[in-house]
């Protein structure tokens, strides 16, 4: 009777252990999946800040005058730089259409399209007003009479 009650024991034993282990692996494998979505968080908020940055940065360029040719080409330079960085940015948001499908880290997904938006409209901006607008006579004329206010 003895190995009986031994073998007893022992199996609902195991299976408390074996059902804890089990939960407790899937409970961290949940936390896991909860840390990364923390961490894709705050990644984006912190791409996002840094693209509003350096559009900020680019629309204040765009109040420059007088520039010489040395200075015109680093502005053609930046907007080079500018769409190339657009372009990567582009292809990591449509990566991430899987997790804003399924309602994952919707606000900051939202937030990060409108600062790549932004860094377009910015390097758009520059590419205007340095670029195509000066060759509009009317433009030209309008710059002018804005220098004498």
């Amino acid at each position: 009777m003895e190995t009986l009650e031994f073998r007893t024991r022992i199996e609902e034993t195991f299976e408390e252990v074996r059902s804890f282990s089990f939960r407790e692996k899937k409970e961290q494998s949940v936390d896991g999946f909860l840390d990364a979505i923390l961490d894709v968080k705050r990644r984006l908020k912190e791409k996002s800040d840094k693209i509003i940055d350096i559009s900020e940065r680019m629309e204040g360029i765009t109040w420059f005058s007088g520039l010489d040719n040395d200075n015109l080409i680093r502005i053609n330079d930046l907007i080079s730089s500018a769409k190339d960085a657009h372009s990567t940015l582009i292809r990591q948001y449509v990566s991430l259409n899987h997790l804003k499908a399924k309602g994952i880290a919707k606000k900051e997904i939202k937030n990060f399209k409108y600062s790549i938006d932004t860094l377009k409209e910015a390097y758009e901006d520059l590419e205007s007003v340095f670029f195509f607008l000066p060759e509009v006579p009317d433009f030209v004329e309008t710059t002018k009479k804005l220098s004498l206010i």
